[in-house]
């Protein structure tokens, strides 16, 4: 197999050295992606169509030349079904009907089979722009058209290689051609998997691969399934930082995010040292950014819960990890691999600050149509600045970060802890224990009744005071309250960001559980500060009213 082959122009993008006809006609771009591919059989065919269909979006074309027999129906089957997550779809061709339209859970596809098309012309009656608006347009005979689709996209050019294997060309531009250099990664990667087995485990090259829903960062997952085996690939790229905001350092230098994948490597590989079940690492690659996982099923807590299962249960399981990693001791050094130690940051004072500003950086301008006045934001960071000084000297361990039901995976088939998965961890501190037990008890997602959560909350600590004769119920309460009110100001301003900036108003919905969570919180001793300055400023009957986003 052949890998990319691009050179620099001299307007500093890239331009392949070699472009087939209709690439060279419907794309003029400054920066492109090559992508070459020989001798694949079908199936071959049919696994990049799904690779391709992991990292598309709405508003992609994928354009599809080649040949009669070439493979262009092939890739469109596979590449929908993939979509549908459905491998067995029917799949009809549109050579008469010009246009088949299929919704996914992702977005829509348009299939267009252009062949019979004498005139151009008539492609405006086949609503392309609507398509592209939609969803995915997916084209075969792209030559018949007058003019390009208006963005950039991908062109896949087939060519038999004179037997039952073809060549490929897949030529991206635009937003599409780090996606295509991303693929083009995840191929060899698992083509390096493969060969390294030797014939003695799965061959991942050869496994179907199928979308999985991600959390709201810009990591992407993928479901490799072979006869016998199954895992999950970790796409996550290395995050370049943004522009500095304080200190000459980005946000996410100040809130400790994790910036590449050595951080859930050396995390991971701890908690299972300690008995706690993070995904198995089958492979890794850390300088491009992938890791081949154990797969751990589909039975979230959330989708447990769904189905009938008891939360009080499930979330008393949650809480005996917790207990199990606190009696563990607090985290240590941890390698990465035999030569590099990673240690977690602290969860200091800038850090937990600059949470918190996501309220009135996202939430406020969500809530009131402009930004924060300067005044009114000088207090709400002093009002947090003596609410934080206390944690800062509370006991300190393990902070997992995001330990809710999105992250935990039900096993109720294994024993003790081991039926409690944890993912999402990467972005781990040492920081207050409390942290973790908040964010379990006032779960962003899904509603903890307040019953449940004080009872499980009486759990852990009466669990802590027979491990440790010294445990602070006093600290640790007051510590909870005010992480509590912390994380939930901080997910308010994330929500919001979603919504506002990504496109994703689907989080809105959870607000009112949060704005519910701070107010069980923010009566508790030492929080007045931030509750007078919530009350003055964004007062319950405002935190109720829609987001203008």
């Amino acid at each position: 197999m052949r890998r990319r082959r691009v050179q620099a122009d001299s307007g500093g993008g890239f331009r392949p050295r070699r472009l087939t006809a209709v690439a060279s006609l419907l794309f003029r771009p400054r920066m492109t992606h090559v992508w070459t591919l020989t001798s694949l059989d079908e199936a071959g065919l049919s696994r990049l169509a799904e690779t391709i269909a992991l990292y598309s979006r709405a508003g992609d074309a994928v354009l599809l030349s080649g040949d009669l027999g070439a493979g262009k129906t092939t890739f469109a089957r596979a590449f929908i079904r993939a979509v549908l997550a459905d491998p067995g779809a029917e799949v009809p061709s549109p050579t008469f009907t010009l246009v088949q339209t299929y919704t996914g859970a992702r977005f829509a596809v348009a299939h267009y089979d252009l062949y019979r098309i004498a005139d151009s012309a008539e492609v405006a009656e086949l609503g392309l722009d609507e398509a592209l608006s939609a969803g995915v347009a997916l084209i075969e005979w792209p030559e018949r058209l007058a003019e390009p689709p208006s963005v950039g996209g991908l062109t896949i050019a087939l060519r038999e290689d004179g037997g039952d294997t073809r060549t490929v060309v897949a030529t991206a531009t635009g937003p599409f051609a780090p996606r295509l250099a991303r693929a083009e990664a995840m191929h060899a990667f698992l083509d390096a998997m493969t060969t390294r087995s030797a014939g003695a485990g799965p061959s991942w090259r050869t496994a179907r691969r199928l979308y999985l829903q991600g959390d709201a960062s810009p990591r992407a997952y993928a479901r490799l399934v072979t006869d016998r085996h199954r895992a999950v690939l970790m796409d996550a790229p290395r995050m370049p930082d943004g522009p500095p905001i304080r200190n000459g350092l980005p946000y996410s230098r100040i809130a400790h995010l994790a910036e590449d994948v050595r951080p859930f490597v050396a995390v991971g590989r701890e908690l299972r040292r300690r008995g706690i079940a993070a995904p198995m690492i089958l492979g890794k690659s850390l300088a491009h950014g992938l890791l081949l996982l154990e797969d751990q099923g589909d039975l979230t807590f959330g989708r447990a819960l769904a189905a009938g299962g008891d939360q009080a249960e499930l979330w008393q399981a949650a809480i005996e990890v917790l207990l199990a990693l606190r009696a563990g001791g607090p985290p240590g050094s941890m390698l990465i691999d035999a030569t590099e130690v990673y240690h977690l940051p602290d969860f200091d004072r800038d850090a937990m600050a600059i949470e918190t500003e996501l309220l009135v950086d996202w939430y406020w301008p969500a809530r009131f149509g402009a930004p924060v006045p300067a005044p009114v934001r000088a207090e709400f960071v002093a009002a947090w600045r003596s609410v934080l000084d206390p944690l800062l000297a509370a006991p300190r361990g393990w902070v997992l970060r995001d330990y809710h039901s999105p992250n935990l995976m039900w096993r109720p088939e294994r024993k003790g802890i081991g039926r409690v998965g944890v993912l999402d961890f990467q972005d781990a501190m040492s920081g207050p224990w409390a942290y973790d037990v908040v964010s379990l008890l006032q779960d962003a997602r899904l509603d903890v009744p307040a019953a449940l959560e004080a009872d499980l909350k009486r759990h852990y600590i009466e669990r802590m005071r027979a491990i440790d004769a010294r445990f602070d119920v006093t600290g640790f309460e007051l510590a909870y309250a005010a992480l509590g009110v912390q994380r939930n100001t901080k997910i308010l301003g994330i929500f919001a960001r979603l919504a506002r900036r990504d496109g994703k108003p689907q989080y809105l919905v959870h607000l009112p559980r949060i704005w519910s969570y701070v107010e069980r919180s923010i009566g508790a001793p030492g929080l007045e500060p931030v509750r007078s300055w919530l009350d003055r400023h964004i007062p319950p009957a405002r935190r109720s009213a829609p987001l203008d986003v």
